[in-house]
């Protein structure tokens, strides 16, 4: 049997989350399907595996919700479970970050094309920016990209205090990525409000990249957080780093 891996989230206002999780756990409950959906007042942040047969329900049951609708969904194919259990909980953070942030103020995202784009054009005024963890970038980067100088999420801000010592946030152009998406959604924000005027983050991550543009730019592969660990980002092989 084959299975799908998704991964996807939702940066929209709820006003009952703690229903929607009891609405995730009945379908989680009546499927063949495992994975991490967090849930709050902010969104939905969701990686999951489910059996081929099962993901069309799925996809019939959370697309069709007008609440949903036009949400990204990145899948991959797999030959089993990448997910051990099935967790579906309401959570303070959708990604741990000990600060509330202004989606409306983050930054333009880019499409994988225009991403490609940049990175062909990119100056000496264009910093590549890695909102992973240390770990993550040994697998694989982006060319031009420094190795991030945390190894938390909530270390991020003191971060962005650092990069605005060495960078004139007036002049600089930061291109933003990180696996999905859901990341720079946050980070974004708080690099705009030190001052940063032109960000800019791939929008879908990596995942969405690899998928539309390919290795272009890309060194190595993909950390992920399931149980495939490290995978390619595009269907052509590319050299491990």
């Amino acid at each position: 049997m084959d299975y799908l891996v998704l991964a996807f989230y939702l940066i929209k206002p709820l006003e009952d989350p703690h229903a929607l999780v009891k609405e995730f756990k009945q379908f989680f409950d009546t499927h063949d399907v495992v994975g991490r959906i967090y849930i709050n007042e902010e969104g939905i942040n969701a990686q999951m595996s489910v059996a081929e047969p099962h993901a069309h329900a799925f996809f019939d049951w959370f697309l069709e919700d007008e609440r949903f609708k036009g949400t990204d969904i990145k899948i991959h194919h797999h030959h089993e479970h990448v997910f051990p259990k099935k967790t579906v909980k309401y959570r303070q953070q959708l990604v741990a970050l000990d600060q509330k942030v202004d989606y409306a103020k983050g930054g333009k995202h880019a499409t994988a094309a225009e991403w490609k784009k940049m990175l062909d054009e990119k100056d000496k005024n264009t910093i590549v920016l890695d909102v992973r963890n240390d770990y993550e970038w040994e697998v694989g980067h982006f060319e031009g990209a420094e190795k991030p100088d945390f190894k938390t999420f909530r270390e991020f801000p003191d971060s962005v205090k650092q990069l605005k010592k060495k960078y004139d946030p007036e002049k600089t152009r930061v291109l933003m990525y990180c696996t999905g998406g859901i990341r720079c959604e946050l980070y974004s924000c708080l690099m705009k409000e030190e001052g940063f005027d032109e960000v800019y983050q791939l929008e879908g991550g990596v995942i969405k990249y690899g998928q539309e543009v390919g290795n272009d730019h890309w060194k190595g592969n993909l950390f992920v957080f399931d149980d495939r660990l490290v995978v390619p980002i595009a269907d052509e092989p590319n050299e491990t780093i």
